[in-house]
């Protein structure tokens, strides 16, 4: 089950380079929803990365799938257990990370397309990145929607290697159905993200 070469696959046959336009971001979104639920589970997706992508460290500027169990589980009122984050800033024990999964779709698109203005390039291969941080995200009002995004993650408590999603997949991974919040429904903290912003 190679999900993200799928929908390559079928983009790159239609002539639709990811990334470089809104018409290719919307055609990959879109491509991704079309994907049921019970095809993205954390094991399936994982099982689906090469190797040399499946990494013990994540890097400012990149995309990352993970597995995690949050220590104040039982204190949190939901939680995601397989974010989708950017990191924007590295800790002694953990880091700092916008996870996509906490904006419904809508939301989710228009951050990222906000985002994209901070890429190295627009060649949107395995090289580039964004360029992202807790004070550039605080300081423009285009990034508003990363208030209910933003939580850290302890490395004590990744259960999983982080799954390192290049450039061209970037629209694929927001799109897919992976969150897997627990205590609450994805609508309840879609509402709530909704009022925070």
């Amino acid at each position: 089950m190679l999900i993200f070469k799928e929908i390559l696959d079928r983009g790159t046959a239609a002539n639709i380079p990811p990334g470089r336009t809104l018409f290719a971001r919307d055609w990959y979104r879109d491509a991704a929803t079309q994907i049921s639920s019970s095809r993205v589970t954390p094991n399936r997706v994982e099982k689906s990365f090469e190797q040399k992508r499946k990494v013990s460290r994540l890097e400012l500027g990149n995309m990352y799938m993970f597995v995690y169990d949050p220590k104040t589980k039982m204190d949190l009122p939901y939680y995601d257990t397989f974010p989708l984050i950017f990191p924007v800033e590295k800790h002694t024990d953990g880091f700092m990370g916008i996870n996509f999964h906490y904006l419904p779709l809508i939301l989710r698109a228009n951050l990222m397309n906000a985002i994209y203005s901070t890429a190295t390039d627009r060649k949107y291969d395995e090289n580039t990145k964004i360029v992202l941080t807790y004070s550039i995200l605080k300081r423009a009002s285009k990034y508003k929607a990363f208030k209910p995004t933003l939580k850290k993650y302890l490395n004590s408590h990744v259960r999983s290697p982080f799954l390192e999603i290049t450039a061209k997949e970037w629209d694929i991974a927001l799109f897919l159905p992976t969150e897997r919040f627990k205590k609450s429904s994805k609508e309840k903290i879609w509402k709530d993200s909704r009022e925070m912003i």
